[in-house]
């Protein structure tokens, strides 16, 4: 890594759950994302409305270089995905 960690903390609210994941509006306009319930830490049950709180860092991409493996899955993913509709 050329920089330095800077780690930030950033709070969100749970606007969706199932049985597999959380969906995560995140605070101050920064974004949503949706995260397996297995990387949830949680000494209660998960609920809608709760406030969430975690750890990030910035992204920083390792290479030029393209992963051709991990895009050929991408395009077929895409492909069946097109077929379906």
């Amino acid at each position: 890594m050329k920089y330095g960690d800077k780690i930030i903390y950033i709070e969100g609210v749970i606007v969706e759950a199932d049985d597999c994941s959380i969906s995560v509006d995140l605070k101050g306009r920064l974004g949503f994302f949706k995260v397996p319930k297995r990387m949830v830490i949680t000494d209660y049950p998960i609920e809608v409305g709760q406030e969430i709180g975690f750890n990030m860092s910035f992204i920083e991409v390792l290479g030029e270089e393209v992963n051709e493996k991990y895009l050929s899955n991408i395009k077929k993913r895409n492909q069946n995905i097109k077929e379906v509709d």
